[in-house]
């Protein structure tokens, strides 16, 4: 079992940075991918990026590469999502999981909110 606790999401200006993070519980974090999947009102969730294990491979989103950056640390079990030059179509409740084999885990989700 893996708690996943969100933290960063607010209210920001279109062209403003935000910083998201996620804390993980337990000792096997480096054997799970990490990802943030966002939701925003009346649309289907969309996977905005994922880290490996490692960290050495990353995969974004094409609405988000080159403004948005993944990374983790692993010896503090967090995972992170930088967002740069956010738009008002960014606007979402923002989620991490977590992904292993057949186990997924998610977090309650963080609001972003990108005024225009």
């Amino acid at each position: 079992q893996v708690q996943l606790v969100e933290s960063g999401g607010g209210l920001v200006q279109a062209g403003g940075s935000l910083g998201l993070s996620c804390a993980a519980s337990g000792r096997t974090f480096s054997s799970y991918r990490m990802g943030w999947i966002r939701q925003a009102p009346g649309k289907e969730r969309e996977l905005v990026a994922t880290i490996s294990g490692s960290g050495a491979t990353t995969y974004y989103a094409d609405s988000v590469k080159g403004r948005f950056t993944i990374s983790r640390d692993n010896a503090k079990n967090t995972v992170y999502l930088q967002m740069n030059s956010l738009k008002p179509e960014d606007t979402a409740v923002y989620y991490c999981n977590a992904h292993r084999g057949a186990n997924d885990y998610w977090g309650q989700g963080t609001q972003v909110t990108v005024s225009s």
